[in-house]
């Protein structure tokens, strides 16, 4: 198949929540010439990989494929491939290639804003917010796994203990949602509004978000005999009652493990201390 280029531009009215993004993610430059010059360069080392997934990012869901074709989401990710090359996060180990779950990361920028303003809002999301997410090994997404599993003993430890007699981790039941910042889990409008609150306050509370979602369907897994039967699909999305109980269980945390939740997307040295 043929390398997707550029289609012709297609009138998009600018959308309250697209102005908020960018503004959040400090989008200062986006340059039209820049995004055509990189799309050009063609097929990355990574491509094989990155189509191995587009296909199937939001597959079922008929709002997205029918705002977005598969074709932006390759350019996108082709193009923020390409501008990342021998580049690294300063003063740290971190580098950037296609890595499992960056095509639906970039799945609620292409959906709400234009491809090149998607192109230039992702790459500061990657860059500035999660880059450990994108790591080869997935560091943050592991290290907010174990996070997730401290946070719960603390904020609810009977359906911790209830979840580890269960032989139930973390690493079982929440893998996608820490991996996807939720953006794996319908609806779509739900997503979008969770991300309003994280990218305003901060994708580490991502991790507190997926533990309000356990919180919802608490009475059905403290009472079911198998409760990863409700745990491997996550409910639908209340991104109203998510945001909440999010607030609400924050401020149960101690500070020394609410700077380890602030610090993992982007800190590698959170990991030595949990």
């Amino acid at each position: 198949m043929h390398f997707p280029t550029m289609p012709k531009a297609k009138p998009n009215k600018p959308t309250i929540r697209s102005k908020c993004w960018k503004l959040l993610l400090e989008v200062h430059h986006v340059s039209a010439q820049e995004y055509i010059s990189l799309v050009k360069q063609g097929k990355p080392q990574e491509y094989n990989k990155i189509r191995d997934d587009t296909f199937r990012t939001l597959a079922t869901d008929r709002k997205f494929l029918d705002v977005v074709e598969e074709d932006s989401l390759i350019r996108v990710l082709c193009a923020f491939a390409w501008s990342t090359q021998a580049t690294s996060v300063q003063d740290t180990d971190v580098s950037f290639t296609y890595v499992q779950g960056m095509n639906v990361l970039a799945a609620p920028f292409l959906y709400t804003m234009t491809e090149m303003e998607a192109f230039y809002s992702y790459s500061n999301f990657i860059k500035n917010c999660c880059p450990l997410y994108v790591q080869p090994t997935l560091q943050g997404v592991h290290c907010g796994i174990k996070l997730l599993e401290e946070c719960l003993r603390k904020i609810d430890v009977q359906l911790y203990d209830y979840l580890k007699s269960k032989r139930l981790t973390a690493e079982l039941y929440a893998f996608p949602s820490v991996l996807t910042i939720c953006a794996c889990t319908p609806p779509l409008d739900q997503v979008m509004q969770l991300w309003d609150f994280l990218l305003a306050w901060g994708i580490h509370l991502n991790i507190i978000c997926i533990i309000a979602q356990l919180h919802l369907i608490r009475d059905e897994l403290m009472s079911h005999a198998s409760p990863m039967k409700l745990l491997r699909i996550f409910p639908d999305l209340n991104a109203g009652k998510v945001i909440r109980e999010t607030i609400r269980m924050v401020k149960l945390l101690p500070d020394e493990l609410y700077d380890l939740l602030v610090r993992h997307p982007y800190d590698p040295t959170v990991a030595e201390k949990i």
